[in-house]
C-alpha cells in the first residue's frame, strides 16, 4: 500500500544511510558538508541546482557555490534544463539572461536541453520506461545535486529528488510527462499521488545513469512554502533557517530534510508542514524507497560541528531563530 502520510522514525525498518549535518549556513559550512561525500564524484561533474527566476530572493547564495567551485570543482558546470511553463527561464536565450541577473555567471551553466533531448531508462516504472532529459545530460561522468531545500507549490516540498525529477527533465517532453495527462488542455493535470511518484520516477532516470558517482547536498535556508521557480511572487519566509545536510544516498537526504521540519515548534514549521501534508509530498519518501532508490528511509545523523556524533532531528533544531532576512 502506498504511504503518503508521515511515518515516525520508530516505525521505519531497514538499514541506515550516513547523512551528515552541519548548522554552519556559510560558505565555510557548503564546503564542510560537501568534503564528506566528494570522494566518487570523478571527471566531468555537473553541478545540478535551480538558479532561479528572476531576481529570486530566496535561492542559494551565489558566493557560497562560486568559493565551492572554485576551491572544490575546478572544471564543473552548473547544469539546468528549460521550463515548461512560459517565464524567465523558457528558451535559451532567456534562460541566459536570467542566470546573469541572478548572478550564475562566474562558472560555465550548460543549458542541458538546449540541443535537445534524449530518452534515459526508468527501472521499475509504473508511469515510465524512460524519461526525456536534456542530452548534454550524458556528457558528464558525475553529478553534485546541490539543493535548495524549501517548500513546492505542487510537490509538497523541494529536496533533492525534485531537483532532479523535475530538473533533469526537459522544457518540452520529459517536464510535460511529468505534469500533464495525454490529451489534456490543463498542463498541470496531473496532482498530488501521482505526480509525487512520476517526479520520483523521472529522478530515478537520473540517479541510475550516474550510479556510484552522484552525490547530494540540501541547503536549508531561506524555506518559503513555494518554489524558487516562483521568484519575487514566491510567499514571505516564516520557517527559522537550519542548516546544511550531505549524503550519498538521496532517499536518506529528503528523509533527514522533512524530519527536521517535523522535530521544529509548531509555530516554527506549521506552514510548511501544511504544504507537505496538502499536496502529499510524503509520497516522495515512500516512492523513492519503494523503488530502491537509497536507504528504506532510516539514516544516521552525524554532527559535523561536534566532533562527527551521532544526533538526531530535534538536536537540529534547538534554539532556532525566527528568521529574519
Amino acid at each position: 500500500m502506498k504511504e503518503t502520510k508521515y511515518i515516525p522514525y520508530e516505525e521505519r525498518t531497514g538499514n541506515e544511510s550516513i547523512v551528515y549535518f552541519t548548522r554552519d549556513l556559510s560558505e565555510k559550512g557548503l564546503e564542510k558538508a560537501y568534503r564528506k561525500i566528494c570522494g566518487n564524484l570523478k571527471g566531468r561533474v555537473a553541478v545540478k541546482l535551480h538558479t532561479g527566476e528572476a531576481h529570486g530572493p530566496n535561492i542559494l547564495p551565489r558566493e557560497w557555490v562560486k568559493k565551492l567551485m572554485k576551491e572544490d570543482l575546478e572544471g564543473a558546470s552548473i547544469v539546468e534544463t528549460n521550463t515548461y511553463y512560459e517565464g524567465d527561464r523558457y528558451t535559451t536565450e532567456e534562460h541566459r539572461k536570467t542566470l546573469a541577473i541572478n548572478g550564475w555567471d562566474f562558472a560555465p551553466v550548460d543549458i542541458m536541453d538546449e540541443d535537445g533531448t534524449i530518452l534515459f531508462p526508468v527501472k521499475g516504472g509504473k508511469y515510465f520506461t524512460a524519461m526525456s532529459v536534456g542530452s548534454h545530460e550524458t556528457n558528464y561522468d558525475s553529478m553534485l545535486v546541490l539543493t535548495h531545500f524549501k517548500g513546492h507549490v505542487m510537490g509538497g516540498f523541494g529536496g533533492s529528488n525534485k531537483n532532479i525529477g523535475i530538473g533533469c527533465a526537459d522544457g518540452r517532453i520529459g517536464k510535460k510527462m511529468i505534469h500533464t495527462m495525454e490529451n489534456s488542455s490543463d498542463m498541470w493535470s496531473i496532482g498530488k499521488e501521482e505526480l509525487m511518484e512520476r517526479i520520483t520516477e523521472s529522478s530515478k532516470a537520473t540517479v541510475d545513469f550516474f550510479g556510484s558517482h552522484i552525490a547530494y547536498i540540501n541547503v536549508m535556508r531561506n524555506m518559503s512554502v513555494d518554489c524558487d521557480c516562483e521568484g519575487l511572487s514566491a510567499a514571505p519566509v516564516v520557517t527559522p533557517n537550519v542548516g546544511i545536510l550531505s549524503s550519498l544516498d538521496i532517499c536518506a537526504i529528503d528523509t533527514a530534510s522533512v524530519d527536521i521540519v517535523y522535530a521544529m515548534k509548531k509555530e516554527e514549521n506549521h506552514d510548511l508542514v501544511e504544504r507537505i501534508e496538502t499536496r502529499k509530498g510524503f509520497r516522495q519518501l515512500t516512492y523513492m524507497h519503494e523503488l530502491g532508490m537509497g536507504s528504506n528511509m532510516k539514516y544516521v545523523l552525524i554532527d559535523l560541528d561536534h566532533d562527527e556524533k551521532r544526533i538526531y532531528p530535534a538536536d537540529c533544531v534547538k534554539d532556532l531563530k525566527p528568521f529574519a532576512k
